[in-house]
């Protein structure tokens, strides 16, 4: 992957929503840190959390909790990219590496390498706006089929 966030990856934008929808899924947890889904399609997905002071360690960078948040969501979303509004994910594992600190907004560009009838293997990197690579992660998702519920 190793691409920086604006560079040509073929993920369909996604249309600007609310806050708290991450396309087009109602997510609280989101809209407390303002994530903002950018793309999503194609086993991919972009997610955006803009710098905010109150996620920031003591030295001001983003800390490590809120970029995990990030990272979770983002990566969930490559898990369902394939139909984003029907399948909602279930978190089995999440693995990150922080390669660097981040003083301003965090872009997560994910992809989802292997799914399953159940199970999806995702990958995702982290960067900044100038393209710095800030960090990796891995995880393994459930699929939950959302087309029941009301």
């Amino acid at each position: 992957m190793s691409q920086a966030p604006n560079a040509p990856i073929d993920i369909p934008p996604f249309p600007e929503e609310d806050n708290g929808l991450v396309f087009g899924l109602p997510m609280p947890m989101a809209a407390a840190f303002h994530l903002k889904g950018e793309a999503v399609g194609n086993d991919r997905a972009r997610i955006r959390m803009p710098y905010q002071k109150q996620f920031t360690n003591s030295r001001g960078d983003m800390h490590g909790g809120a970029i995990a948040t990030l990272l979770d969501v983002g990566l969930s979303a490559a898990a369902r990219a394939h139909d984003p509004r029907r399948y909602g994910v279930v978190t089995v594992d999440l693995t990150i590496h922080y390669i660097a600190p981040a003083a301003g907004d965090v872009i997560c560009t994910a992809v989802c390498e292997k799914r399953g009838r159940s199970l999806s293997f995702v990958r995702g990197e982290l960067f900044n706006d100038a393209g710095e690579l800030l960090g990796m992660a891995s995880g393994t998702f459930k699929l939950v089929d959302r087309s029941g519920l009301a």
